[in-house]
This record gives structure tokens, sequence and C-alpha cells, in this order.
């Protein structure tokens, strides 16, 4: 079979992300999370329906498409339009939309809940839009993150995860893949111990699987950014060709099982292409010609 074209692997990455938010869904959170989300779905029986991840991954793809870059008055403000407040915004991210929305400068409003700004992973559940459009230039890529992860997750944190999944991504794209140098390539652009120490451990365990309970202690599984995005690192390098297995593992550690395997799935995606993924469960997927059609316009204008 011939290797997957930069068309494939940019439809592959926003439509693993998709998947992988939508069957991650269902099983984030406690037993009131799982069934109001049930609820929430129940309208739309047999589809495959996604969050708040998937909702602003489109709109910054949007976003860079028009703008032909990362411009985020214009981001902000296309968040704050498309939010649709029952794909399970986080209260944080919420109430900063919603200022926008009302006419708040995004400045202010990023830091009108948390001072020092969030750390959640908001930031680094959309990134892998920006790491496809600027795969071929670094640099950019690194200052184009660090500004769209300020809007809602202006902690460093927050922001350092949202650099660190766009650097993933651009390296999943990468002709020659391989999870040792990819981690490794990883670490030596982190800067903050929280995600350097987890990376270290994520590289350690590969060709030695751990259980599920070392992952949750050692890597994390919460919504904190430096607590779930190493996380879906390391459930992308254990299952880099089969998403099924890769989807029932991430599941496996609970926790925000719907960013955490949204997440993974970008990487999965960006590195085997569209059609790699699962048939059956696309066929089913919410607006699914919608976002293949996007991530192409999106490739084309890299």
């Amino acid at each position: 079979m011939n290797p997957p074209s930069l068309q494939e692997r940019f439809a592959g990455s926003l439509l693993g992300a998709a998947l992988g938010d939508a069957l991650g869904a269902p099983y984030e959170g406690g037993p009131v999370e799982k069934l109001a989300w049930r609820l929430i779905c129940l309208p739309h029986a047999g589809t495959l329906r996604w969050t708040d991840d998937t909702q602003m991954s489109m709109a910054l793809a949007e976003s860079l498409i028009a703008r032909s870059g990362v411009d985020c008055d214009h981001l902000a403000k296309l968040w704050a339009e498309r939010m649709e407040v029952l794909r399970g915004y986080g209260p944080s991210t919420r109430r900063i939309l919603l200022a926008v929305r009302a006419g708040k400068p995004w400045r202010e409003a990023s830091r009108a809940t948390f001072p020092q700004g969030s750390f959640g992973n908001g930031a680094a559940m959309r990134a892998a839009p920006l790491g496809l459009f600027f795969h071929r230039d670094p640099a950019a890529l690194e200052d184009a993150a660090a500004r769209a992860s300020l809007i809602t997750h202006a902690h460093p944190l927050g922001v350092e995860g949202g650099v660190l999944m766009a650097r993933a991504a651009a390296s999943a794209l990468a002709p020659e893949f391989a999870a040792k140098p990819f981690l490794e390539s990883l670490l030596a652009g982190a800067k903050a111990p929280e995600y350097r120490t987890r990376l270290e451990q994520a590289a350690a365990w590969l060709g030695q699987p751990p259980q599920a309970a070392q992952v949750r202690e050692r890597l994390g599984n919460s919504v904190r950014a430096h607590e779930s995005v190493v996380t879906a690192l390391h459930v992308f390098c254990r299952h880099t060709e089969d998403f099924a297995a890769m989807a029932e593992y991430s599941i496996s550690l609970a926790g925000d099982t719907d960013t955490i395997l949204s997440m993974a799935g970008a990487l999965f995606g960006a590195r085997n292409g569209v059609q790699a993924l699962p048939r059956e469960l696309l066929a089913r997927l919410e607006a699914r010609e919608e976002i293949e059609r996007l991530a192409r316009r999106l490739g084309d204008r890299c």
C-alpha cells in the first residue's frame, strides 16, 4: 500500500481527533456527567456526537484558512460565536467565551476567572490543526500555538500543553516515524518539569507497557494539561497502527477520556491517514464530510 498523501494525513488528523472525541465522550467524568451526555445525545441516536474539543478545533482550522495564520482577535470571536454550551465546554472556557461574545476583549476575559490563566488542557485539545498548518516552519508553529493558547489558557502550563500538542501533530506527519525519536524530539523542546518528567517516563515505558493504574499515577488523566497531554502521547505511541486498540486502551485509563483520546486520535490520523480509521465508525461520525472538506482545505493552504 502506498503511504498516505499529505492531504490524507490532514483529513486523518481532523477526523481521528473527532472520532476519538466522540468515542471517549460517553466515558468522561463521573456518573452524573455520563448520564448528562447520554441525555444530550438521545435525539442523535446512532450518531457519534463530538464535544467542544472538535467544535473548537474546527473553528481554529477555519480561522487559519481565513486569516492565513493565527489572528487571535478573529479566532476568539469565532470560538465565541460557534460555542454550543451543550457540547461540554469547561466552566472557565465557557465564561471566557461568553464574555467575548458580550464584547469583552479576549485579553481581559482570559484572566477574569484565573488571574494567572487556566492550566487546563483546552489549548492542547484543539492544537493539532496548528501543527498541520505550520509543520514546515517549527519556529512559526511554536509562536502560533502559544498565541492561540493564550486566548483561553494563559497559564504557562496551559500554553506549553498547546505548543507540545501542535509540535506532536507536526512530528506525526514525518515520512519516517518511530516512537522513541518522536518522544525524544518533544522532550528536547519541553520546558516545564511537569512535562519533562512525564515525557521521560513515557519514553521509558516504550516496549514495556505499564498497567493503567501506573499511567494514571505517573502521567495523569485529568483535565489539567500536564496531567493529560503526555498521557495522550503515550496512548498514541503504544498503538500507532491500530485505532480500535488505541481507543480501547485510552478509555481504560478513565478520567478525561474524550480529550485524551481526541488528542491521540489526531496524532494517529496524522501518522496513518484517513484510510487507517475504522470505516464503520467514520460512517456514524457527526459531520464527517464537513470535517474532511475542512481538513483538505487546510491542506491546500500549506
